[in-house]
């Protein structure tokens, strides 16, 4: 079997990782790159591999570093299946439309300054017509149901806590005349989530593709974080400011909600406006109420017995952009959550344009941003960001409270790896900066000697024998 990484390697975006086994070709992911304009637009146009030439896809989860080139894939000739969980699907299906509506109208909005400059106009990196026939090629499947989906190699999903329906890959792989079994854990949930069930042990692993966003780091706990949280907005409000809340319309926009929701019950916050502003982050959240099956039992409990734990009556979702341009008018204080969560597409970058000035208001970061990210380069604490290729002063409070993060830390790492059973052989450390990579190959490596532990570079190939 060889592996060759192609994305999210030394990197947190673009996760696809190309499996040749038995003379047929395999493909972890396919995720859209995010990073410097220019650079993205090259890598997610271009595939690094005939897309005609894969027999399957399997997907570990619906962000869009990792499912968000898929339209892209089966546009440039991909026909076979995209493997995934039933939630995996359903949130693949909005998720994908709305990234090809985002790229279509924030095309037409750049086309449109550049005429003014002579330029020629930008396309769109696929349709939502490509969108659509992508989610047509899905076979879904539960957790723990193996499938076979390629000669000798038989998949099963086993649940990675990171986001609803999230999956670590388990492959089953018979190749010439011997056994093995290969994991891919997608990106890996800390444990104890707010809504989702506990990474799930694997057994007999063999080899190892694991995630290193935060390899060489720590969160800070969630108590810590919730007192945290409260004490930043209360100040923020009893200011007459407003919090934006650069958030992922996956995962993330439903964890700040429930405990948005709890400190308002609790009455550490005040009942002020609260505004989901972002079409997909509505109709995410719609979809987790759908997959109940994923919750940990507390918030299944609290849906059945008490409420919708996504809801309450300060509390407004915004599809429609009419009633988004409003909150430019919005003067009482108010609490505004909008995708993405790296600042990089979505109607985020008009309220971070519209608010960012301001020193009153508090602009929360409360997930990861790649590096180069418009959102990396305000938790930097530049003074200065461009937005819409225009710069902006940054005024406004800016904070970062990553125990939302639905990534495990290097102890959450390390925790999870060792819950592997089996006798590991190889470890490649991918999706994660390099210093994060680097320092997880580094701590493995010294804990693990009989284990070799690589850190790919972009392009690299091995041979696992």
């Amino acid at each position: 079997m060889k592996i060759t990484f192609l994305g999210a390697v030394r990197t947190t975006t673009g996760s696809m990782h190309l499996l040749e086994i038995n003379n047929q070709r395999i493909l972890l992911d396919c995720g859209l790159y995010q990073g410097r304009r220019d650079e993205s637009i090259e890598r997610n146009r271009n595939l690094p591999f005939d897309a005609s030439r894969l027999h399957a896809v399997i997907l570990s989860h619906a962000h869009l570093d990792h499912c968000g080139n898929l339209p892209n894939l089966c546009r440039q000739g991909y026909n076979g299946n995209i493997y995934g969980t039933f939630a995996t699907r359903d949130l693949c299906g909005i998720m994908l439309e709305d990234s090809a509506e985002i790229q279509r109208a924030d095309a037409e909005f750049i086309s449109k300054k550049r005429a003014k400059r002579g330029l020629p106009p930008v396309e769109p990196l696929y349709s939502a017509t490509d969108a659509e026939k992508a989610i047509r090629q899905f076979v879904a499947i539960n957790y723990d149901r193996p499938m076979p989906v390629a000669d000798g190699v038989t998949l099963t999903l086993c649940d990675a806590g990171h986001i609803l329906g999230s999956s670590q890959v388990v492959l089953d792989v018979r190749e010439n005349g011997r056994s093995f079994r290969l994991v891919f854990s997608g990106d890996v949930g800390r444990g104890r989530d707010e809504i989702l069930r506990d990474p799930q042990p694997v057994d007999r692993v063999d080899y190892l593709l694991v995630e290193s966003t935060y390899g060489g780091r720590e969160h800070i706990s969630k108590p810590g974080a919730h007192e945290e949280l409260g004490r930043l907005v209360k100040e923020t409000l009893d200011q007459h400011g407003k919090v934006i809340v650069p958030a992922f319309s996956v995962g993330r926009t439903q964890d700040i909600v429930y405990t948005l929701h709890q400190l308002t019950d609790s009455g550490v916050l005040p009942k002020v406006p609260i505004f989901v502003d972002s079409p997909l982050s509505v109709n995410a959240t719609e979809v987790y109420r759908l997959h109940p099956e994923c919750f940990n039992a507390e918030i299944y409990q609290f849906l059945r017995q008490k409420q919708n734990p996504f809801g309450m009556e300060n509390l407004t979702y915004i599809r429609e952009l009419a009633h988004s341009i409003k909150l430019n008018d919005l003067k009482e204080p108010a609490i505004i959550i909008s995708a993405s969560g790296m600042c990089e597409a979505g109607r985020i970058r008009h309220h971070l344009k519209n608010h960012i000035g301001n020193p009153a208001n508090l602009v929360l970061f409360i997930g990861y941003c790649a590096e180069h990210t418009l959102g990396a380069q305000i938790m930097a604490g530049n003074e200065q960001v461009n937005i819409f290729g225009e710069p902006h002063a940054v005024r406004a409070k800016v904070a970062i409270i990553d125990s939302f993060s639905g990534h495990a830390d290097k102890h959450e790492l390390h925790r999870y790896i060792g819950g592997l059973a089996g006798s590991l052989q190889q470890i490649f450390v991918v999706h994660g900066e390099e210093s994060q990579s680097l320092a997880l190959a580094e701590s493995l490596a010294g804990q693990k000697p009989q284990c070799r532990v690589h850190a790919p570079e972009c392009g690299q190939v091995f041979e696992v024998s």
